[in-house]
């Protein structure tokens, strides 16, 4: 007999609404749900794919510990849980609390008790070493808010949009980036056929550019280059929102000096895009009425990520595109806390140089989190502070970390590796323990996380929220636990008091939050940790359960309030060190080809995401590999075709890549996705057909980095490439 329920997907971010059918306790069928209110039925193959996820051969169904021939046996999770707690009491006697780090990684996301309880214990053992995907993903996103301020009303939502601008990012893939995650192909396709007016700059001719109403394809790594030009044009003809600038903003002489050397004609030479298209990408933004500009992954991994997200925020600002008092504000909240809302600025904070301070190469925390990149040094570096145990959640760093080679070295001078992992990945080989999880249908969840995203331009654009039950039993004769559940043992057998509170680790600051010391001697359930993490939220969620489909829940009296009397808080439009960036961007050399003439830019597939997914067969129907992509004359050049197999080599490194046409993409580039490939020398690594190959491997992480967050060169990447006779 068959039972159908609904749930939410937790393959990525965009926690669509999914319908699941289970025959005899098994997940057997995925699909979209028609009868949530804003999916409509939307869901995409990862998430389709869920049930061979869940029943996939080399699924983990038992924790491991790492044996003396370098191996794995399986472990039952409480022996895990006693040997685990004696080792890093030890590394913590003897080293004291900042030789324990944790990394918590994409899919930690999804998981809204994981990080809550995990940092509980963080805080218990008294370690700052703290670090996340954010700093070697899109560390400025959080940066770039920080020194330019934030309108605290947000910015203008897709909803009722006439023009919109997207930099390097591709929404029906990567499903966030201002367009809303629930189908953003349908919502683009649909907004276009409406009317709106599309910019796009990005290097590829991907999706969204193809129904852009201009597309600029630059050079890459020219993202700071070609948003100076824009918004200079923006400013010479007086297209900017004077009234709104001369009460919110300062700096705008200091910005219109700075902009002043990108004319169209030197933008042009310089990114290699036509002078006329500048302009006509300026007047099309800024002559609209409401929109927004977004940037995605890719800007924010190539060099000056920081900045290019400034430009954006500036360009936002001198068009004024954020929400005005007597605006109805379009997601007011519904699991998170309700929150007064103003139009009004709030001044800049430090981007970087408080909290903890690292060893290496003077970096520092950050508005984005410790930089991760450094990670890999502070665990090599010996002396006080050194780094001896490292957990991680959700996250893969032998595939997602940049410098994959020192990344390896790094993980096996670990005195203490644990990793909370789902198959033994690269990472997982490595590890002295894996903690087996039970999987997203096996536990709770509820679309908390997604909603969190909204101030950084992604999530939800209305009050939308669902919760979901487990649904189905791990296997039989299995022994998995949720990842919450093995860092509150920890904490038991260690014998440390754990609080959490009501204010979500991913989400914005809560004022005042509950505060909720755990019982540690009976476990509290998921759904009660979920309690803790929504105590106050605008919506119940015991409201939320009442509908099991989702639900958009309204509140039509919630607008935007004025600003405060006295409030004297300015964004600001010409930071000292984002503008002295931009006037090194004004003289650099101009780009050669050199003994690197082509250039490695990232991307995303829609079948896997990041380290996950590509090891399902429903997900490898079209691609097995991480395909490196170039255009079709370039592989005549090179004398290749389809399938081929080249290598490619940047001054750090080299990796092979299996070649594959695009006849969308500029020319002189490779466009691969990142977070494949497997631990360096060994067979799998080595199957580049299968496996793929680890674009990180290529960059080091002690040269052409961003000096405040550590982030090295991800994307735009110098290369060389050419045919191998490997099979």
């Amino acid at each position: 007999m068959t039972e159908t329920h609904p749930s939410i997907c937790r393959f990525c971010h965009a926690s669509c609404a999914i319908l699941v059918d289970v025959e005899d306790g098994r997940a057997v069928k995925v699909r979209g749900d028609r009868e949530n209110p804003i999916y409509h039925g939307y869901a995409c193959p990862k998430g389709h794919a869920l049930p061979e996820q869940h029943a996939h051969p080399d699924r983990l169904l038992h924790s491991q510990k790492r044996n003396a021939a370098g191996g794995h046996d399986a472990i039952p999770h409480q022996q895990a849980i006693a040997e685990v707690a004696a080792r890093v009491q030890a590394i913590l006697d003897e080293h004291g609390p900042r030789s324990v780090a944790i990394y918590t990684g994409t899919f930690s996301f999804p998981y809204p008790a994981a990080v809550p309880v995990a940092m509980a214990w963080m805080n218990a053992i008294g370690s700052p070493m703290r670090f996340t995907s954010a700093t070697i993903d899109q560390p400025g996103k959080m940066i770039a808010p920080a020194l330019h301020g934030r309108w605290a009303a947000g910015a203008q939502p897709w909803q009722g949009a006439d023009t919109w601008m997207l930099v390097g990012a591709n929404p029906s893939v990567s499903k966030s980036i201002g367009v809303p995650v629930h189908n953003p192909a349908w919502h683009l396709d649909r907004a276009v056929k409406d009317g709106l007016q599309l910019v796009v700059i990005d290097p590829r001719r991907s999706d969204a550019a193809r129904k852009a109403a201009v597309h600029l394809q630059p050079r890459p790594g020219e993202d700071p280059t070609v948003l100076a030009g824009i918004l200079r044009v923006i400013i010479d003809e007086g297209l900017h929102d004077k009234d709104f600038i001369e009460e919110n903003a300062a700096g705008f002489e200091n910005l219109r000096a700075a902009v002043a050397p990108f004319t169209p004609e030197a933008v042009s030479r310089r990114a290699d895009v036509p002078a006329e298209e500048i302009v006509r990408a300026a007047r099309v933004f800024a002559g609209g009425s409401r929109g927004c500009a977004n940037a995605g992954t890719g800007p924010n991994m190539a060099r000056r990520g920081n900045l290019t997200e400034y430009l954006l925020l500036c360009l936002n600002t001198l068009c004024g595109r954020w929400l005005r008092a007597g605006e109805l504000l379009p997601n007011p909240g519904a699991l998170l806390p309700p929150v007064e809302v103003r139009a009004e600025p709030s001044a800049p904070t430090p981007g970087w140089g408080f909290g903890e301070r690292l060893r290496i190469r003077g970096l520092t925390d950050t508005a984005a989190g410790l930089p991760t990149a450094a990670l890999a040094d502070e665990i090599l570096l010996e002396g006080p502070g050194q780094v001896k145990a490292l957990f991680c959640i959700g996250g893969n760093p032998m595939a997602a970390w940049p410098d994959q080679l020192k990344t390896h070295a790094a993980m096996e001078a670990l005195e203490l590796l644990v990793t909370c992992d789902i198959k033994m990945s690269a990472t997982a080989q490595l590890a002295d323990y894996v903690i087996a999880p039970r999987l997203s249908l096996e536990q709770p969840g509820m679309s908390l996380p997604t909603e969190t995203l909204v101030p950084y331009a992604m999530g939800y654009g209305m009050p939308y929220a669902q919760y979901a039950p487990a649904l189905v039993d791990p296997p039989t004769g299995s022994d998995v636990i949720e990842e919450w559940a093995f860092f509150y043992g920890l904490g038991r057998a260690m014998g440390l008091p754990l609080t959490v509170t009501s204010s979500y680790s991913w989400g914005p600051t809560v004022e005042n939050p509950a505060v909720f010391e755990l019982d540690m001697e009976r476990p509290p359930t998921t759904d009660g940790l979920f309690e803790m993490l929504t105590t106050g939220s605008r919506v119940p969620l015991s409201e939320v359960k009442r509908h099991p489909h989702g639900a958009v829940f309204e509140a039509p009296t919630s607008t935007v309030l004025p600003k405060r009397t006295g409030c004297e808080d300015r964004l600001d439009l010409a930071n000292d060190l984002m503008m002295g960036e931009l006037a090194e961007v004004a003289v650099e050399p101009m780009p050669t080809a050199g003994d690197y003439p082509f250039r490695l830019i990232s991307r995303r597939l829609l079948s896997s995401h990041n380290s996950a997914g590509r090891d399902i067969p429903r997900l490898t129907r079209q691609w097995k590999t991480n395909p490196a992509f170039m255009h079709p004359d370039d592989m005549a050049t090179l004398g290749v075709a389809a399938g081929d197999i080249v290598e490619i080599q940047s001054d750090h490194a080299a990796i092979l890549g299996v070649v594959q046409p695009e006849d969308g993409l500029r020319r002189g580039l490779v466009s691969m996705p990142h977070g494949y490939g497997d631990v360096p020398g060994s067979r799998a690594d080595l199957d580049v057909r299968n496996t793929g190959s680890n674009t990180g491997r290529l960059t080091p992480v002690d040269r052409d980095y961003d000096p405040y967050t550590g982030i090295p060169l991800m994307s735009a990447i110098p290369i060389q490439v050419r045919p191998t006779q490997v099979p």
